[in-house]
């Protein structure tokens, strides 16, 4: 199913919402006071819960623009926006940022208060600035990365953004189309980034929490992360 209008997005993102019975929302809002922070707050056509097996956390619209005639203009998002939350991670590698090269002159000009970490890998370098911010090590990054999860982000088709702030992990993937192929195509790779970096703090005796609830903000953390999640 393609979607040509605001409305007809809008359904589809609330369909797959309902056949995964995830919490969905025209306009997400903000949890009650002494509850867990919400993801994606003021998001468009926000989803909450597993959103993927295995993957808990939030989704919704991103860059939305008008489009469309004179008098007859709506919102549509040229990307969606995916986020969870991973204090775990950020103990490792409390900020960076992977971000695709093609991006705005003023994306350049803001990374240049930022340290680049370069890898190994050629194709990655060719197609990401991976950052920290100037007064970070960037070594505890570059040994996050092992070769195989930078293998398998480099292959991803879409154009993607992906890292860690406040905690949280965010993936920013840049919609082809608006359909319902696409959407679930960019769930499954957030949710990809998500399992494998989850998988690399476990393989370096991290004891990065199991995935739940708490990932979305539905619920607490538990008292303690355990490796065999």
């Amino acid at each position: 199913m393609q979607a040509g209008a605001a409305p007809d997005w809008a359904a589809m993102v609330s369909s797959y919402g309902s056949s995964r019975e995830l919490r969905y929302e025209p306009v997400g809002g903000i949890n009650p006071k002494g509850a867990p922070a919400a993801l994606c707050p003021g998001g468009s056509n926000r989803l909450t819960g597993e959103l993927i097996d295995g993957f808990w956390g939030a989704s919704c619209d991103a860059d939305e623009r008008e489009q469309g005639r004179m008098f007859g203009k709506e919102l549509l998002p040229d990307a969606l926006l995916a986020k969870a939350h991973m204090p775990d991670l950020a103990r490792v590698v409390p900020i960076f940022n992977v971000e695709s090269i093609e991006r705005t002159a003023g994306d350049t000009l803001d990374r240049r208060s930022r340290r680049r970490v370069e890898f190994e890998s050629v194709d990655f370098n060719k197609r990401f600035i991976a950052t920290v911010p100037s007064d970070h090590d960037p070594i505890a990054l570059r040994e996050l990365f092992s070769p195989a999860f930078i293998d398998w982000i480099t292959r991803i088709p879409a154009e993607v953004d992906f890292g860690i702030t406040d905690a949280q992990l965010f993936f920013h993937w840049r919609l082809r189309e608006r359909s319902e192929g696409e959407l679930k195509q960019s769930l499954h790779s957030a949710g990809g980034v998500f399992e494998r970096l989850r998988r690399e703090l476990d393989e370096n005796d991290l004891h990065p929490y199991p995935p739940g609830p708490w990932h979305a903000g539905l619920e607490p953390f538990p008292d303690s992360a355990s490796a065999s999640g």
